[in-house]
C-alpha cells in the first residue's frame, strides 16, 4: 500500500522505517540459508569461502561434493556406469540409502497422518462433539511438547512393544508428529465450510460415504494437501525421534547429516542441504498455490 499524500512526518518516518526493519529481518533469516548454496560448490574441503571463490575463479568451484552424494559408501565408485554400478549405488551409497529411507518414511507417515488428521478434524468440527477443546489440546500436543520429551516417551513405549529400531516404529512416530499439522489446516478449511451442502446431499439420498467423497472432500482437499505437505516436511526434517528410535537401517537424511557433522566434517553436507532447500522451496510454493486455490473456491480474492 502506497503512502497517502496527507501523511505527516511521523507517519512517513514509520512508513520507511517499517520497511527497513522488515528487510533486515528477512536478510537475517535468509542469509544463513543462501550462504550454504555457494559453499556447496567449493572445490576445497572447507566450510568457508576460499580466496579463489571470492575472486570468482572457475577452478575454485566444483561439483565434487554433489558427486560424493552418489559415490560415498559405494564398493566400486570408479567402475564403468553399468547396471552393476547402479545396483552398487542403490544398495551401498550412504546418502542415497538415507534419501531412500527419508522418502519412504516421510510418504508413509504422511499418508497415515493425513487420514487420521482429517478424520479428527471432521469430528472436532462438529458442534455437538463433547470436550472439543480438551481433545484438540491432546491431539495437537506433539506440536507444543518439546520433541526430546516426545521422543523419550516413544522410545520407552515402542521398546516395550517391539517397535523400536523398525521402519513401522519410525513411521508411526513421524505420523504422530505430523497429525497436528493436518488437524489445524483441515480445521481451518472447515471453518468456512457451508454445512447446508451436507444437508442438501442427505436430502437427495446420498449416504455418508458419498457425501464425504463428492461434497466434503473436494472442498477441503486444499487443506488436506497443505496439511499433508507440512506433515511430510516435519517427517523429512526430523532428527531427534530418529536418534531415539531408528537403527542403522532406518537412517534418514537428517540422521546422516548429524553423523557426518560428528564423525566426518565434509562439504557434502552442504550439497545435501542445498538439495533440501530446493525441495523446501518447491513444497512451500505448492502450499501457496493451494492456499490461493482454496480462497478462490471460497470466493475470496487471493492477496
Amino acid at each position: 500500500m502506497s503512502l497517502p499524500s496527507y501523511a505527516g512526518p511521523l507517519e512517513k518516518t514509520w512508513y520507511y522505517a517499517f520497511r527497513v526493519i522488515c528487510g533486515l529481518i528477512l536478510i537475517f533469516l535468509i542469509v544463513p540459508i543462501i550462504i550454504v548454496v555457494p559453499l556447496s560448490f567449493n572445490a576445497e574441503p572447507y566450510f568457508t569461502f576460499t580466496p579463489g571463490m571470492l575472486s570468482f575463479d572457475p577452478e575454485a568451484y566444483s561439483l565434487r561434493w554433489y558427486e560424493d552424494i552418489l559415490r560415498n559408501g559405494m564398493a566400486a565408485p570408479d567402475a564403468p556406469h553399468s547396471w552393476a554400478w547402479f545396483t552398487d549405488l542403490w544398495n551401498n551409497a550412504q546418502w542415497i540409502r538415507a534419501m531412500r529411507n527419508s522418502f519412504f518414511i516421510g510418504i508413509s507417515a504422511t499418508i497415515i497422518a493425513t487420514i487420521l488428521g482429517t478424520l479428527a478434524a471432521l469430528g472436532l468440527s462438529r458442534r455437538e462433539m463433547p470436550y472439543r477443546a480438551l481433545i484438540t489440546s491432546i491431539l495437537i500436543s506433539p506440536m507444543i511438547v518439546p520433541v526430546i520429551i516426545t521422543a523419550t516417551g516413544m522410545f520407552f513405549f515402542y521398546a516395550s512393544v517391539g517397535l523400536a529400531s523398525t521402519y513401522l516404529g519410525v513411521i508411526l512416530a513421524h505420523a504422530a508428529l505430523g497429525i497436528p499439522f493436518v488437524i489445524i489446516t483441515v480445521t481451518a478449511t472447515l471453518t468456512g465450510f457451508d454445512q447446508s451442502l451436507i444437508r442438501a446431499a442427505n436430502n437427495l439420498g446420498a449416504d455418508q460415504t458419498t457425501t464425504f467423497f463428492k461434497v466434503i472432500m473436494p472442498l477441503i482437499l486444499p487443506g488436506m494437501i497443505s496439511g499433508a505437505l507440512f506433515a511430510f516436511v516435519t517427517s523429512f526434517d526430523e532428527v531427534v525421534v530418529v536418534l531415539f528410535l531408528a537403527d542403522i537401517e532406518q537412517r534418514t537424511i537428517p540422521r546422516q547429516m548429524w553423523s557426518g557433522i560428528r564423525e566426518q566434517i565434509s562439504p557434502t553436507i552442504l550439497a545435501v542441504a542445498t538439495i533440501l532447500v530446493i525441495i523446501s522451496i518447491g513444497l512451500l510454493t505448492t502450499v501457496e498455490l493451494l492456499r490461493r486455490r482454496s480462497e478462490r473456491l471460497r470466493g475470496v480474492t487471493p492477496s
